[in-house]
C-alpha cells in the first residue's frame, strides 16, 4: 500500500490505491463485527496500525477526507479508544500508536472529541493501570496533535497535576512526559501553568526514596544506607525493582523543555542550583539527562543575550564554576562512558558560555582528560569527545595556563595522532596544532615567553611527519597533517634545522596535488608570514609558477587563497624573488581585475600594490598588462568601499605622471569611444578620488593638476549653459553644484579656521543655497577630528538648531546628519543636550533630533555606545508621540539600532514591542479619499509608518530573536500578509525566515497562514488592469511561493491537513507548479541571499 505513494498520479494508480483502501476497511469492519470491541490477535492489532498509517499517508495524496468523515469518528472513538481499557498491555500500546498516527490528519472537531473523551475518562478516577494508559495516550496525542491541544490545557493540566501525587512511579513518569509534550507543543498556552510544572519538576527530580545522599558522597563513594550485618534476601526489595529513576529522568527532561522555551524563568525558580545539586545522581541514565539539561541551560545563558535574567544567571554561573568543576572532575575519572561524555559536553558549553572561566581549574581537569585519552577501554567516540573539548579549552584560555602541563598533555595527544582510527587522528592533529601555538605564541606575554619548547619539538615533528608523508590515509587527516606541520614550521621552524628543507619539499608536492593544494596554499601563506623568516628560496621559483597557474582555475576559494599567499610571499620574501619568477603571476592577474567579482579584484590589486612596492622591477609589466584593467575598473559604477581603497593605495604606490591623463581622458572627450557604454556617475567619483590620491602622492605635480581641473570646470560650466537643453542644464548644473559643495567642505577641512566661519555665515545668509552649504558642513564634520572641531562646536551646534525646524524634509535630514556626526565628536557633552531638545521642540524639531540619534549609531564600536545605552530609552519614548512623522523617524532610528547595535535596545524590548506592534495595524482614520477627476483614489497616510514598523520586525528576527514572543510576533505577521503590496512582500520574507528560526511556533499557526498564502497564490488581477498590476501580482505570487517552500521544509509540516491539501493543489495546478519549481530551482526552496533585505 505504502509503495503506491511513489507511483505517478495516473487514473490507474489512483484507482488501485482507492481499491486497496476499500479492501482494508471491509476487512476491519468484518473483524469488528466478529469480535465486538476487543481485538484478540496480534494480526488484528497490526491491521489497526496499518489502517491508520494508510489514512495518514493516503490523506495527503488522495482526496479521501470526505470519504473518511462518515466512518472515521466511529472507528477512532468506539474502537481505538475502547482498546485503551483492554486487559492486554500490547493492545493498549498498539491503540495508542494507532491514535498517534490518526491525530495529524483528523479534523479539529474529531481531535476535540478525542481529547474530551480522554478528559472524561480521566475524571472518573479509573484504576491506576488504566490511568497510566490514558496519560500515556494524552502525551502521544499532544506530541502528534501539536498546537491543537492548547485550547484544552486549562482542563488537562489540573488532572495531570493531580495524578502526580499518586504513589505510582510509572504513572508519574507518564505525567511528566505529558507535561513535556505540552511545553514543547504549546509554550504560550502553558505560560499560566509554568510555575506549577516547574515546582513539580524540581520536587520529583530529587525523588529517590530508597537512597540516602549523605555527606560521604563528597569523597566519591556511593553507598546504600543499610545497617551493618543486614543481608538482603531474595524476597526483599532490590535495585532492580526501583522505578523511581524513571520519575527523576522524566522530571529532568521536562525541566529541560522548560529551560529551552522559557528563558525568562531560569532565575525565578532556582533551576540552576537545583540542577547543580543533582550532579550527584547515582543512576547513570538520569545523570546523563541532568548534564544534558544543564548544557541546555548554559546554551540559553550565552554572553550577549537580551534578558536581564540571563545576564544575572551568567554571573551566578561564573561564581559556581568551582562547584561545577569539583563535581565533574570526579565524574571524568569514572568508568562510565555516558557520564564522561556528558561531562565533556557540559564543560564545552561552559567554556562557550563563560570563556576563560576554567583558567584556575585546568589542573583539576587535566587528569580526567588524560584518563579518557589513554585508557585502553575507552571507546573511539569517547576519545573524540575528549579531544574536541580539549581543543575548545585550548582556544579559550591563555598559553601560560597549559605550558606547565605540557609534559603530561603532549604524550597523550601524540598517542592519539598515531591511532588507527582516522577521526581520532584528525581531531588529535587539530589539538596538536593548538599545542604548538601555545608553545611559542605569536604575541607572547612575559610568562609565556619564558617557556622553552625545545624538548618537545622533535617528538611532535616525528609524529606529525609520519602522518604528513603517508599517502594512504583519509583526506581530512592529510589536510590536518599539512596544517599542523605548517604551524610547527611557522612557530618553531628555527628548531628544525636540517629537517626543514625536506618538509618544504613535501609541501611543494602537496601543492601539486589537486586534493591537497588548497590546504597547502594556506599553509605556505602561514609560513611566509612567520616572524622566524623561514627560508623558502629552495621551493620559491616552482611554487610561484604553480600559484600562478592556480589563478586560472575556476575555483574562487583557491583563487583567493592563492592571492593571499602571493601577497605574503611578495611582502616578506621579495629579496628571494627573481623578476622572471613573477611574470607567470602577472600574466594571470590581469583577467582577475574585473567588476564581475569585486572582492577578487580588491585582493588582486592589493597584491599588485605589494609588487609595486617590493619589486620595482615588475613595474613595467604591471603598467603594460594590468593597468588598463585597473582603469576600466575605476570607470565602473560598481566601484566603492574596499576595492576603491585598494586602487587608491595601488596608484599611490605607482605615482606615474602619465596616470592622470589616462584616468581623466574618457571624461574629457565630448563623445564616448565607439562601442563603449555611457559612463556612470559613480565613475566620476571614483576617478576624482584616484586623481586626488595621485596628486597628494606627488606634490610637485599637484599645482598643475589643480589648475587644469579648474579650467575644465569653467569650460564644462560654459558648455552646460550654452550648448545643452534646459532640462539637461538643470541636471548637470545640480550635479556640478553638489560636487562644488563637497569640494568646499574638503577645502575647509585643511584650513578650518579660514573656511568654516565662511560656511556657517553663508548657511544663514543664503537660504537658496542652504542645502548645498549644509552638504559642505557635513563634509567638514565627517572628515575632521574631534580635537580640531572642538573650538567650533558651539557655533556649529547653534546654527544647526536654528534650522532644525525647516519645512523642507531633505534639509532637516541633512541637519540631523550633521547633528549626529557632531555628537560623535563629543558625546559626553552633546548627547545630554540632544536629549534635552526632545522636551522643548516642535514636532519638526523632535523628528530632527530623533533622526540625529540614528546617525550616532554606527556599525563599529564607538565611545558613545555606553552613553547611548543609558539614554536611548528616552529617545524611544517618541514612539508614543502624537505626531505621525515623529513616530516614523523613531521607528527608523530603532531599526538602525537593532541592526547595528542590538545590545542598545535588547533590554528595552519589553516596553518598545507593544508600541511597535501598535504601529503595524491599519488605522481607518489615516485613510482618506482623494478625487482625481471622475475617479476617487484612497490615500493611506499611515502606510509609511507601517512599513517602518514591519522593517523593524524583520530586523529583530535577525538580531533579537531570543527577546521575542514568536507567537505574538506571528499575530502581526499574519496581519501584514493582508496589507499593502510592499508590506506583504516583507512579511513573506519574515514568514520564510521564521520557518527556519522557530518552526514549532510556525506549525502552531500553520492553518491560518496557509489560507492567506493560498489566497495570494490563487488571486487573479482584474481584466483591463495596467501592466504594473500584473507584474506586482507575479512578484507577490513568487514571494508567497518562496514562503510556501520554506514551510514545506519544516519537519512535521506534513501532519497539517490544510498544508497537505495546498501542496496537492500546487502540484495539480500547472501555473503554480511552475512557479514553485522555479523558486526551488533558483533559491533552493528556502530564503536565499537574494531575498535578504538591505537593512543599511
Amino acid at each position: 500500500i505504502i509503495s503506491c505513494l511513489d507511483r505517478d498520479s495516473s487514473h490507474r494508480s489512483h484507482q488501485r490505491e482507492k481499491n486497496g483502501y476499500r479492501e482494508m476497511r471491509k476487512k476491519l469492519h468484518k473483524r469488528g463485527t466478529d469480535v465486538s470491541l476487543v481485538v484478540r490477535s496480534s494480526l488484528e492489532l497490526t491491521i489497526y496500525c496499518s489502517f491508520t498509517k494508510a489514512i495518514f499517508f493516503f490523506g495527503q495524496k488522495l482526496n479521501l477526507m470526505q470519504h473518511l468523515k462518515e466512518n472515521i469518528e466511529h472507528f477512532s472513538i468506539f474502537h481505538l479508544c475502547n482498546q485503551l481499557t483492554s486487559p492486554r498491555m500490547a493492545v493498549r500500546k498498539r491503540s495508542i500508536l494507532a491514535l498517534g498516527h490518526l491525530v495529524p490528519c483528523c479534523s479539529l472537531l474529531l481531535f476535540s472529541q478525542l481529547t474530551e473523551h480522554l478528559l472524561t475518562e480521566l475524571a472518573k478516577n479509573p484504576p491506576t493501570s488504566v490511568t497510566r494508559t490514558y496519560i500515556q495516550c494524552l502525551a502521544t496525542v499532544s506530541w502528534q496533535g501539536g498546537h491543537r491541544v492548547g485550547e484544552h490545557l486549562e482542563k488537562l493540566i489540573p488532572l495531570v497535576v493531580k495524578f502526580t501525587s499518586t504513589e505510582d512511579d510509572e504513572l508519574r513518569e507518564f505525567c511528566f512526559q505529558a507535561f513535556e509534550a505540552f511545553i514543547r507543543r504549546c509554550p504560550k498556552e502553558m505560560a499560566p501553568h509554568v510555575a506549577t510544572v516547574t515546582q513539580l519538576c524540581l520536587k520529583f527530580m530529587t525523588f529517590d526514596p530508597n537512597y540516602n545522599y549523605d555527606d560521604g558522597e563528597e569523597d566519591g563513594d556511593d553507598r546504600m544506607d543499610v545497617e551493618e550485618g543486614f543481608e538482603e534476601s531474595d524476597d526483599e526489595y532490590s535495585d532492580d525493582d526501583d522505578m523511581s529513576w524513571k520519575v527523576r529522568r522524566s522530571a529532568v527532561k521536562c525541566l529541560e523543555a522548560l529551560i529551552s522555551t522559557r528563558r525568562d524563568l531560569l532565575l525565578s525558580y532556582s533551576i540552576c542550583p537545583a540542577l547543580l545539586a543533582r550532579f550527584k545522581e547515582r543512576e547513570e541514565n538520569v545523570r546523563a539527562d541532568v548534564f544534558a539539561a544543564f548544557s541546555t541551560l548554559l546554551r540559553q545563558t550565552r554572553v550577549g543575550s537580551s534578558h536581564h535574567t540571563t545576564a544575572s544567571l551568567h554571573l551566578y554561573l561564573c561564581v559556581q564554576v568551582p562547584v561545577i568543576v569539583k563535581v565533574l572532575h570526579r565524574q571524568l575519572k569514572e568508568r562510565s562512558f555516558k557520564s564522561r561524555q556528558g561531562c565533556f559536553c557540559l564543560l564545552t558549553e561552559l567554556v562557550h558560555t563563560a570563556p576563560g572561566a576554567l583558567e584556575q581549574h585546568i589542573p583539576a581537569l587535566i587528569p580526567g582528560i588524560i584518563f579518557s585519552l589513554t585508557d585502553k577501554s575507552t571507546s573511539s567516540t569517547m576519545r573524540i569527545d575528549a579531544l574536541s573539548f580539549f581543543n575548545v579549552l585550548l582556544l579559550s584560555h591563555p598559553p601560560q595556563t597549559f605550558q606547565p602541563h605540557m609534559q603530561v598533555l603532549l604524550p597523550a595527544v601524540l598517542a592519539c595522532v598515531e591511532d588507527s582510527f582516522y577521526k581520532i587522528t584528525s581531531e588529535a592533529l587539530l589539538v596538536t596544532q593548538q599545542l604548538i601555538k601555545l608553545m611559542r605564541p605569536q604575541e607572547p606575554t612575559a610568562v609565556s615567553a619564558a617557556f622553552d619548547p625545545k624538548p618537545y619539538v622533535k617528538e611532535v615533528f616525528s609524529v606529525t611527519l609520519k602522518r604528513l608523508k603517508a599517502a594512504d590515509i583519509d583526506q581530512e587527516v592529510k589536510e590536518r597533517a599539512i596544517s599542523c606541520m605548517g604551524h610547527l614550521v611557522c612557530h618553531l621552524g628555527d628548531h628544525l634545522e636540517s629537517e626543514l628543507q625536506g618538509v618544504l619539499a613535501i609541501f611543494l608536492e602537496r601543492l601539486k596535488n589537486e586534493i591537497t593544494r588548497l590546504t597547502a596554499v594556506r599553509t605556505i601563506t602561514l609560513i611566509s608570514a612567520s616572524p622566524l623568516k623561514v627560508d623558502l628560496s629552495p621551493i620559491l621559483p616552482e611554487a610561484l609558477s604553480l600559484l600562478g597557474s592556480f589563478l586560472r582555475k575556476n575555483q574562487r576559494a583557491l583563487k583567493l587563497a592563492t592571492l593571499a599567499c602571493l601577497t605574503a610571499i611578495v611582502t616578506h620574501h621579495s629579496a628571494s624573488i627573481k623578476p622572471a619568477a613573477l611574470e607567470p603571476v602577472l600574466n594571470e592577474i590581469s583577467p582577475l581585475v574585473d567588476e564581475s567579482d569585486m572582492h577578487v579584484s580588491q585582493v588582486s590589486i592589493t597584491l599588485l600594490t605589494c609588487m609595486a612596492k617590493a619589486c620595482p622591477s615588475s613595474l613595467a609589466k604591471i603598467c603594460s598588462s594590468v593597468l588598463p584593467g585597473v582603469f576600466r575598473l575605476i570607470h565602473s559604477p560598481l566601484l566603492q568601499g574596499g576595492a576603491l581603497a585598494a586602487i587608491l593605495d595601488f596608484l599611490q604606490a605607482l605615482v606615474l605622471s602619465k596616470l592622470l591623463k589616462s584616468l581623466v581622458e574618457p571624461f574629457q572627450s565630448s563623445k564616448s569611444p565607439a562601442g563603449s557604454s555611457v559612463l556612470h556617475r559613480q565613475s566620476y567619483h571614483s576617478v576624482a578620488r584616484c586623481v586626488a590620491a595621485l596628486s597628494s602622492a606627488s606634490p610637485e605635480d599637484a599645482p598643475g593638476t589643480v589648475s587644469g581641473l579648474i579650467q575644465q570646470v569653467c569650460s564644462s560650466f560654459w558648455f552646460c549653459t550654452e550648448k545643452c537643453s534646459e532640462s539637461l542644464q538643470l541636471l548637470l548644473l545640480f550635479q556640478i553644484k553638489t560636487a562644488a559643495s563637497c569640494a568646499l567642505g574638503g577645502m575647509a577641512v585643511s584650513s578650518l579656521n579660514e573656511y568654516l566661519p565662511f560656511i556657517l555665515k553663508e548657511v544663514s545668509a543664503q537660504p537658496r543655497k542652504q542645502y548645498l552649504l549644509l552638504h559642505s558642513l557635513k563634509e567638514v564634520i565627517s572628515a575632521c577630528s574631534a580635537s580640531s572641531l572642538s573650538p567650533h562646536l558651539e557655533s556649529i551646534w547653534t546654527l544647526l538648531f536654528q534650522h532644525c525646524e525647516c519645512q523642507e524634509e531633505g534639509t532637516r535630514n541633512l541637519v540631523a546628519e550633521c547633528l549626529g556626526k557632531l555628537t560623535l565628536a563629543n558625546p559626553a557633552q552633546l548627547l545630554p543636550r540632544l536629549r534635552q531638545q526632545l522636551k522643548t521642540g516642535s514636532p519638526l524639531a523632535r523628528s530632527t533630533v530623533v533622526t540625529a540619534v540614528k546617525f550616532t549609531i554606527v556599525d563599529h564600536p564607538a565611545p558613545i555606545d555606553s552613553l547611548l545605552k543609558d539614554c536611548i530609552g528616552d529617545f524611544l519614548k517618541t514612539l508614543q508621540d502624537d505626531d505621525i512623522d515623529v513616530r516614523r523617524v523613531a521607528l527608523v532610528m530603532f531599526n538602525s539600532a537593532a541592526h547595528n547595535k542590538p545590545a542598545l535596545i535588547r533590554g528595552l524590548l519589553g516596553t518598545v514591542l507593544p508600541q511597535l506592534y501598535k504601529e503595524t495595524r491599519i488605522r481607518k482614520d489615516l485613510v482618506r479619499e482623494v478625487e482625481m477627476g471622475p475617479f476617487k483614489h484612497s490615500v493611506d497616510d499611515g502606510l509609511d509608518v507601517r512599513k517602518a514598523a514591519f522593517e523593524c520586525m524583520y530586523t529583530l528576527l535577525e538580531s533579537c530573536l531570543e527577546g521575542l514572543d514568536v507567537l505574538q510576533f506571528l499575530d502581526h505577521v499574519e496581519e501584514g500578509l493582508k496589507d499593502h503590496y510592499d508590506i506583504r512582500m516583507l512579511t513573506f520574507l519574515m514568514l520564510a525566515r521564521l520557518a527556519s528560526l522557530s518552526p514549532a511556533a510556525v506549525l502552531q499557526r500553520l492553518d491560518r497562514l496557509v489560507e492567506t498564502l493560498k489566497a495570494t497564490c490563487t488571486a487573479k488581477v482584474k481584466a483591463g488592469s495596467v501592466k504594473q498590476e500584473f507584474e506586482k501580482q507575479d512578484e507577490l505570487r513568487r514571494s508567497a511561493m518562496r514562503a510556501v517552500a520554506a514551510l514545506l521544509a519544516v519537519p512535521e509540516v506534513e501532519r497539517s491537513p490544510s498544508m497537505a491539501d495546498f501542496a496537492n493543489q500546487i502540484r495539480s495546478n500547472a501555473d503554480m507548479a511552475s512557479i514553485y519549481q522555479s523558486v526551488q530551482g533558483v533559491e533552493g526552496g528556502g530564503v536565499g541571499p537574494s531575498e535578504s533585505m538591505d537593512k543599511s
